[in-house]
């Protein structure tokens, strides 16, 4: 055990689709490090693993999308954490489009904003990209349950953690 396993064992945070593009590439992976951080001005904060094909392509991408998933989008949570784009084309596989900067957005999400990425933090094995909001889904007519991390705790990662 770690030092943060007693607290974070009991934590289900939300999954998010991070999705982004630079250079003719586009890359998107699933995370679970993400949390609105200021309201004044607004701002979100999402960290990717620096053993991501995604981390390699957000590193040079001037926006990011991020999509909140409901509940019954296990599939597309497999295809974006259990797939590595260094093998497959993740984007030939779902709906979406090109969002502020190039970011790809998904288009079956509940919920999405794509952010100019505003600066980065060093976290160790993950790097924190500070999201300015650029635009974002309209509001839904309902919430729906989101993908929780009890939802995906069998998948197998497309890169190691």
């Amino acid at each position: 055990m770690t030092g943060l396993d007693a607290f974070t064992d009991v934590l289900d945070y939300p999954m998010y689709a991070v999705t982004a593009a630079a250079g003719g590439e586009q890359a998107g992976c699933l995370v679970g490090f993400a949390s609105q951080c200021s309201i004044h001005p607004p701002r979100f904060m999402v960290w990717i693993s620096t053993a991501n094909h995604t981390y390699r392509v957000a590193r040079r991408a001037s926006h990011l999308a991020v999509h909140a998933l409901r509940r019954d989008q296990g599939r597309m949570a497999e295809l974006f954490g259990g797939r590595t784009g260094d093998d497959i084309d993740k984007f030939g596989r779902v709906a979406w489009s090109p969002g502020q900067g190039g970011a790809p957005v998904l288009l079956d999400s509940c919920a999405w904003l794509v952010g100019r990425v505003e600066g980065r933090a060093e976290g160790g094995d993950h790097v924190g990209f500070l999201l300015a909001p650029v635009t974002q889904s309209p509001p839904g007519p309902v919430r729906p349950p989101l993908l929780r991390l009890s939802d995906v705790m069998g998948l197998s990662p497309g890169h190691p953690a």
